[in-house]
C-alpha cells in the first residue's frame, strides 16, 4: 500500500492507493498553519489511515517548496512556516520510517506519467497553469528534481523573446527577477494583464471569466495569453523534447488551449517538424496526492 499526502495552503489531503493506482481511502482536513502542528497533522493522518485499512504503506509527501541539497532545510515554500527547518527529518522521526518528499508540481507530474495523461510515455512534462506557474519533469517513471532540487521550475525562467512592449510592461516576481513566466501565465497574471490593456480595476474580471467571455478585449487578452505559453512552452521542447505536456491547474479547463497551443508551440521550437502532443490531465485535483503516492515506485 502507498500513502500519498498533499499540503496545500488551505487543505491537507491524504490518499491511499494499492500496487494497482486504485484508492483504497482518501481524507481531508484544514492545514494546521505552524510546524509543529504541520508535523503532528501529517503523522496522525498516516496513523488514522492505517489503522483504519489495517495494514501499513509507504508514504510520500508533496509540498510546495523543495528541501535544500546543502542544509536538508525547506525552502521556497509557500507554506512559509516549513522554511527553514528540517521537515522531512522531523516527519521520520515522528513516523519511525522513511518518507519520500517532493515539490507539488513534481508529484502532479508523476501522477500524470504513472496513470494519467502522461501514462506509457518515456518523458513527460507537467504544467500547473493556476494561482502559480510551474512545472515538473519525469523522465521513464522518475522524477527529475536535478542537482539543487529545483528541476522543472520553468515558471521562474524568464518569458522568453519578450518584445519591447513587453519588457516595458515585465511584472516583478516574488522570487527577486522581473518578467519570470509565473508573472505573464499565472491566473491573476491574466486577469493583470486584461486590467493593464482596458483599464479595468473591478474584481469581477478574474481569469476564468476573461477566459470564457467573447468580450472583445477580452478575446485579446487570451490571444496574448496563449501565444506567451505557447513561447514559454517552445523553450521546454527545444530542451526536453517531451513525448507529452500535461496541463493541469484551473486554467488547464480552457478548451481552446488544446486546438490553438500545439501549432504555436511548433512555430517558435526548433524544427519539430510536428505539434507537440498537449493533453488535459486526468486526475485534476487528486494529481498532487496521487503523485505523492507514486514517490515510492515499488
Amino acid at each position: 500500500m502507498r500513502l500519498g499526502v498533499d499540503l496545500g495552503g488551505t487543505k491537507t489531503e491524504i490518499v491511499a492507493l494499492d500496487a494497482s493506482g486504485n484508492e483504497l481511502l482518501r481524507r481531508r482536513i484544514a492545514t494546521v498553519r505552524d510546524y509543529a502542528g504541520t508535523v503532528a497533522a501529517i503523522a496522525g493522518l498516516v496513523e488514522a489511515a492505517e489503522s483504519q485499512l489495517n495494514q501499513r504503506g509507504s508514504v510520500g509527501l508533496a509540498i510546495p517548496g523543495n528541501v535544500s541539497r546543502q542544509t536538508g532545510l525547506i525552502k521556497n515554500a509557500n507554506s512559509t512556516w516549513l522554511n527553514g527547518n528540517p521537515f522531512l527529518r522531523d516527519l521520520q522521526t515522528a513516523m519511525a520510517r522513511p518518507v519520500r518528499l517532493a515539490n507539488d508540481a513534481n508529484c502532479f507530474a508523476l501522477s500524470e506519467a504513472s496513470d494519467g495523461a502522461g501514462a506509457g510515455h518515456g518523458v513527460v512534462f507537467g504544467v500547473i497553469l493556476g494561482t502559480g506557474t510551474g512545472g515538473g519533469v519525469v523522465v521513464h517513471g522518475k522524477v527529475l528534481e536535478g542537482a539543487h532540487g529545483i528541476g522543472g521550475e520553468w515558471g521562474h525562467n524568464p518569458l522568453p523573446g519578450m518584445r519591447v512592449d513587453e519588457w516595458g510592461e515585465a511584472p516583478g516576481c516574488y522570487c527577486g527577477q522581473r518578467g519570470c513566466i509565473e508573472q505573464w501565465l499565472s491566473g491573476p497574471a491574466l486577469a493583470d494583464d486584461f486590467k493593464r490593456h482596458t483599464g479595468e480595476t473591478g474584481q469581477d474580471w478574474t481569469a476564468e471569466k476573461i477566459a470564457v467571455s467573447e468580450n472583445p478585449a477580452a478575446r485579446a487578452a487570451m490571444a496574448r495569453w496563449t501565444e506567451r505559453l505557447g513561447r514559454a512552452l517552445a523553450s521546454v521542447v527545444n530542451i526536453l523534447d517531451p513525448d507529452v505536456i500535461v496541463l493541469g491547474g484551473g486554467l488547464s479547463n480552457i478548451e481552446s488551449l488544446y486546438r490553438d497551443l500545439p501549432p504555436l508551440v511548433e512555430r517558435h521550437a526548433f524544427t519539430p517538424e510536428t505539434p507537440s502532443r498537449i493533453v488535459r490531465n486526468i486526475h485534476g485535483d487528486s494529481s498532487g496526492v496521487r503523485g505523492a503516492a507514486w514517490l515510492w515506485d515499488s
